[in-house]
């Protein structure tokens, strides 16, 4: 018989704060050495069941707590967060939260600092866990300089050197660039199989993830467990998309082509099963009627030769010339470390540019400050954390409309509007640090949007969205450009690029190496491995029955969309 390495009996959990069970009747067992990906809607669970397995609840966020909680067989309230964090390893959706050394040497070796190790012991470690995750190169390098794969093996390393039986990944590949989130998948493949630690990874890129095995998924909403079977049990019996939680694209294609779906057609393992599509019910879905394209419009925003550096060592942007038009959304898009953030914050005033220039509606903006700026040019950043400064999610929301000098009545009628546009009603009253990473992502949209600038830039919106929430923002954020705004959205999501941009710019080591379509960007797949991006599994079931894949990426995303019209 297997140990068990987690178990949760009639577990229930609710936060201080408030009056209802986050967490309700939880029973689940978790073998030692087993893999298990959990999935879930945001709100519902996910995030705290894992706080409850690494000790930050009730460490951090106090609470109710009803049932029980094992870790390796111990009472979890019987372990002191310390003694938990030496079982269970924790790599966070956003690495910089738990980094505590400047450089990467230091960081790895923190947790054997704590524990007293002999300097020649220690090194030998550190050492030796550098090579493990191939940071072993980068010891010496400070942690902002870094990349955010490189971030995260480094967050990694952290964690493996204190050998924990139990690794907790939540929400690995929020942050990450198509091709590093392929290479972390695989890192965490490899390290499982030489290790044999029970692996535990929260996760709303099903597709991404499953590019490595598991041996269960377990979907949770509202609080519950929903589903606790075999990845391709899940996948087969249709909850993910009754969950509002977006399945792999080829499947979604599967069942709006009307492909009959079963577990031994291994949904899981995309390479199985498109070798299974009916090619004709792929041909009948083609003939239907596809929408039109957009046309491009006179540019709002243009810049023209700008450069930037942070030192003397690196050119950031060099001769970055483009256009942004009106009324249209434009996907900016590259690898991590390429200057796409950096280019953001310089159009939003957060940065100046070394040489060129900035003209908005062909007035010359480009020495105008930050102040001046933010009134017309509105910049949501990727970490939320780092925006935030008030305690309740409303109070939040109309700290951003201060300088607006609103009536009251208009400041109200602006917070309601924009809380429920962008799904927060409920939460209005919340504090935001019960809030989940996608929650308070949200919530700094919603404080750049009660101000309604002409520009908006958002860097990751979707990042660590459920499926549900990141259409409710996307399908908002199209609302506002046909009403006129100019949208420039930073993603990794080239199914995102696909449905939502008119256009898409590809920012490759400060440079524009690419402007033009998405269908044309996404066509050339050696452009895209060049820049760490990749075709979505749409074009790989195209290529491999020989068929239009601007064809097949319409169907779907017009079938989502009556889908998404269906929900309540």
């Amino acid at each position: 018989m297997k140990q068990v390495s987690v178990a949760f009996n009639e577990f229930s959990f609710t936060y201080r704060s408030q009056s209802e069970p986050t967490l309700q009747k939880i029973n689940l067992s978790i073998s030692k050495g087993e893999r298990v990906l959990i999935v879930g809607p945001s709100g519902s669970g996910k995030s705290t069941l894992a706080q409850c397995i690494n000790g930050l609840i009730p460490f951090s966020y106090p609470g109710t707590w009803k049932g029980s909680v094992e870790i390796t067989g111990i009472d979890a309230r019987t372990l002191s967060l310390f003694d938990r964090s030496s079982i269970v390893g924790t790599v966070m959706q956003d690495p910089d939260t738990q980094f505590v050394g400047l450089s990467v040497a230091e960081d790895i070796a923190f947790a054997l600092e704590n524990k007293q190790v002999e300097q020649q012991d220690m090194r030998h470690l550190v050492e030796k866990t550098a090579r493990l995750v191939d940071v072993d190169s980068l010891l010496g390098s400070r942690l902002e300089a870094l990349s955010g794969g490189e971030r995260q093996r480094v967050a990694l390393a952290g964690v493996l050197v204190e050998e924990a039986e139990v690794l907790l990944f939540d929400e690995p590949l929020a942050n990450l660039d198509p091709i590093a989130g392929m290479e972390a998948m695989e890192l965490i493949d490899q390290l499982q199989r030489r290790t044999e630690q029970t692996l535990i990874v929260i996760e709303h890129r099903i597709e991404d993830v499953l590019s490595i095995p598991f041996d269960r998924m377990i979907v949770m909403k509202e609080g519950t467990i929903v589903a606790d079977a075999s990845p391709d049990e899940v996948l087969s019996g249709g909850i993910l998309s009754a969950s509002a939680l977006r399945e792999p694209l080829y499947l979604s294609l599967a069942r709006f082509a009307g492909m009959p779906i079963h577990p031994q057609m291994q949904p899981s393992r995309m390479e199985t099963f498109i070798t299974r599509f009916d090619r004709g019910l792929l041909h009948t879905l083609l003939q239907r009627q596809s929408i039109e394209p957009v046309q491009r419009r006179e540019p709002l925003l243009d810049v023209k030769q700008l450069n930037f550096r942070y030192d003397a060592e690196r050119l950031i942007l060099n001769q970055v010339s483009t256009s942004f038009a009106k009324g249209t959304l434009t996907s900016i898009v590259g690898q991590n470390g390429a200057g796409k953030s950096t280019l953001a914050k310089i159009l939003s005033g957060y940065r100046r540019a070394g040489s060129g220039t900035i003209h908005l509606a062909g007035s010359d903006v480009t020495n105008q400050s930050i102040g001046q700026r933010a009134d017309r040019v509105g910049f949501v950043l990727q970490n939320p954390n780092h925006m935030i400064s008030k305690q309740i999610v409303q109070e939040e929301i109309r700290y951003g409309m201060q300088v607006l000098a609103l009536s009251e009545e208009e400041e109200n009628r602006r917070v309601e509007e924009t809380l429920r546009r962008c799904g927060l009603y409920p939460f209005r009253n919340w504090p935001i640090d019960a809030l989940s990473f996608g929650q308070k992502k949200r919530v700094t949209i919603a404080s750049i949007l009660v101000r309604q600038p002409d520009v908006l830039i958002l860097d990751e919106p979707t990042a660590g969205q459920d499926y549900r929430h990141y259409s409710d923002i996307m399908d908002f954020l199209e609302r506002l450009k046909h009403e006129g705004m100019t949208l420039l959205v930073i993603t990794h999501d080239m199914h995102l690029v696909l449905e939502y941009s008119d256009h898409v710019c590809l920012i490759q080591n400060g440079q524009v190496q690419f402007e033009g379509t998405p269908l044309a960007l996404l066509s050339q797949k050696e452009l895209l491995q060049q820049a760490h991006l990749k075709q979505t599994s749409l074009f790989t079931v195209a290529q491999q029955f020989e068929l239009d894949p601007a064809g097949l990426v319409t169907q779907v995303i017009e079938a989502e969309r009556k889908e998404r019209a269906g929900w309540q």
